[in-house]
């Protein structure tokens, strides 16, 4: 589950039954941009019929409801997800790894699909278009994207629920930060624990709570 060094695209997949005949239309999400520790990951999600139910932000769905539209969206819908280490995240900026991550994302559930996807929708208000070598596709920002439109709350659930794994298996080798609970984002008790324990190689030293702290030590 843990991302190898390098930018690494995860996970893709199609719907037995197909996609119909619906538009490509891909929405885009990230998850992990504010964290101290781990990586950026972003999925793209190109929605089927039928529409898994109850999508919506991942940031509000409870753990229960997340964790079964994550199981129906890759059985029903278009998808890819990438993964950026943090590695690339300190020598590129956390800015230039979510947009690399929506790239290799989008071209992954393009690759998989086999038909070029007509416009991609970006959570946020930015796209990756000019920001990302790679990014070929017509895209538009949407703000908070991840609550208006079904396509980009699929993606928001899928990276969300595949960062938190990734998460969750680095507390087992690490467990002072709490990172099963906070996933990595600068919260006391990780912010204490770096203190006393010091940065590992899941933190990301181009962010100043982890640079000041090495800085000092």
């Amino acid at each position: 589950m843990a991302a190898r060094k390098g930018f690494v695209v995860m996970l893709s997949g199609t719907p037995q039954g197909g996609i119909g005949s619906r538009p490509l239309i891909a929405g885009v999400d990230e998850a992990g941009r504010g964290p101290l520790a781990g990586p950026v990951v972003a999925a793209a999600v190109i929605l089927c019929k039928p529409c898994p139910a109850g999508l919506a932000d991942s940031k509000v769905l409870s753990a229960a409801a997340r964790a079964k539209l994550e199981a129906s969206i890759r059985a029903r819908c278009v998808y890819g997800i990438a993964v950026v280490d943090v590695e690339t995240i300190d020598r590129l900026n956390i800015f230039g790894a979510t947009m690399l991550a929506m790239t290799q994302a989008v071209a992954r559930a393009e690759a998989v699909l086999g038909q070029s996807i007509e416009e991609a929708l970006i959570d946020g208000n930015l796209t990756p278009h000019g920001r990302a070598t790679g990014w070929r596709w017509p895209a538009r920002a949407i703000v908070k994207g991840d609550a208006k439109e079904r396509c980009i709350s699929a993606a928001s659930i899928l990276a969300k629920e595949y960062r938190d794994r990734i998460m969750r298996e680095a507390a087992l080798a690490h467990p002072h930060y709490g990172w099963d609970r906070n996933m990595g984002y600068g919260t006391r008790e990780h912010v204490e624990a770096l203190r006393t324990y010091g940065a590992t190689p899941h933190h990301r030293r181009s962010f100043a709570p982890v640079a000041q702290l090495e800085m000092f030590a």
